[in-house]
């Protein structure tokens, strides 16, 4: 399942990069794009564990950028 959502107060180019490694590397996502001109992010995740995933892509946000937030 594809989902898009906004990522909000992100610092650089590198953070980004950074995120969309870690969270490429997570159990259950197949896919994560993040664009950092347009502060989107596209996953392609298992939806069957959605809820669980999506926790653990904020985890990884805060953990790079501590301010950083994702807009669902």
């Amino acid at each position: 399942m594809k989902k898009r959502f906004k990522l909000l107060d992100i610092d650089c180019a590198s953070c980004a990069a950074k995120i969309e490694d870690q969270i490429s590397k997570l159990d259950g996502v197949n896919s994560a794009n993040i664009s950092f001109m347009t502060q989107n992010v596209i996953l392609d995740i298992d939806e069957t564990r959605e809820t669980e995933i999506m926790e653990q892509v904020e985890k990884v946000c805060k953990k790079v950028e501590p301010y950083c937030t994702l807009k669902f």
